[in-house]
């Protein structure tokens, strides 16, 4: 199916794939460059520092002397400690997906793990690709929405250990109560009726975003960084892809009603789910800037709009009271 542009573009001035203060290679550590020369196997001759994304550790493409690719990621447990945490986690929840995600599914292979010497530091099989394009265009967008099928095809039945949706989302709808918002009330009321819709056996990836995609030369996706994988219903990553479409014009609409696990599905529950991310979105845009991130409380404030926009369509509200 080829989604149309029909919704009207949200304009954003948020700066896609430039979005991350990264460490660089040189300012490791020189013991943790050493240790990441160890483990690929060759000195580093190149590094290009992937600044996508909203964290500040350190994330890039290394080529080595012997012509492999390898992709690190990297955070001081004393400087950056809550980024480091998060690798960390990210490292053990990979793990727990059959000692890293299974052979040949769309995401790339976790290949080693350093834990020590005050960092965290974590080595991926590198994968030759490029971010989607913004605007979303409509054939990446069915291509990023197979790999999403495809996902939670082969990860039904979650592997035990994963954290469940209702644990990981019980605390959201309550994030109303500090949101102004004439649609407020209503969104909280759908919000609060989550545990009957985000329930199911399938690991979702809960981050699905064109920051954390990658299109490869043949046109397919790989989907990367599963730092907050959960198990609940199949169709809410297809579901939660749809926000940067839908906010850069694209008719999901049609996306949905022509989609294999999105289709079947209750509007009625995917106005919930939207209302519980929405919650979330509305939230954190209102929190302080952190200095590490210049860029995410805009993303933040852009993608409730976005949902603003799209929720208030599907309920019938009156988008003259939509801000």
């Amino acid at each position: 199916m080829i989604e149309r542009a029909t919704a009207v573009p949200l304009p954003t001035r948020i700066p896609h794939g430039r979005t991350a203060r990264r460490l660089e290679w040189p300012f490791l550590p020189p013991h943790i460059r050493s240790e990441v020369e160890r483990r690929i196997g060759s000195p580093v001759v190149e590094a290009e520092s992937r600044t996508s994304g909203f964290t500040p550790g350190f994330a890039s493409v290394l080529l080595c002397a012997d012509g492999t690719r390898h992709f690190v990621k990297a955070a001081s447990t004393i400087a950056q400690k809550m980024f480091a945490d998060a690798y960390r986690e990210e490292a053990r929840k990979l793990s727990m997906l059959s000692a890293g995600l299974p052979e040949g599914l769309p995401a790339p292979q976790l290949r080693w793990l350093h834990d020590a010497d005050d960092w965290v530091v974590l080595g991926f099989e590198h994968v030759e690709g490029r971010a989607p394009q913004r605007p979303w265009v409509p054939d990446e967008l069915a291509a990023a929405s197979a790999m999403a099928v495809e996902i939670a095809e082969r990860l039904t039945p979650a592997p035990d250990g994963i954290e469940s949706a209702y644990d990981a989302f019980h605390t959201w709808p309550a994030l109303w109560a500090r949101v102004a918002h004439p649609w407020a009330d209503d969104c909280r009321a759908l919000a609060e009726r989550f545990a009957e819709v985000v329930e199911g056996t399938t690991v979702v990836h809960c981050d699905i975003r064109d920051d954390n995609l990658l299109v490869r030369p043949d046109g397919s996706v790989v989907m990367c960084d599963w730092n907050w994988p959960v198990v609940g219903a199949a169709w809410l990553d297809s579901l939660f892809l749809l926000i940067g479409p839908r906010g850069d014009g694209l008719d999901v609409e049609a996306h949905i009603a022509g989609h294999p696990l999105l289709s079947p599905v209750d509007p009625e529950h995917v106005d919930v789910a939207l209302a519980l991310i929405l919650g979330y979105f509305a939230a954190s845009a209102d929190l302080p800037v952190p200095p590490t991130s210049p860029h995410i409380r805009d993303a933040q404030a852009w993608q409730r709009d976005v949902l603003y926009a799209w929720l208030g369509e599907r309920r019938g509200w009156d988008p003259t009271v939509r801000s």
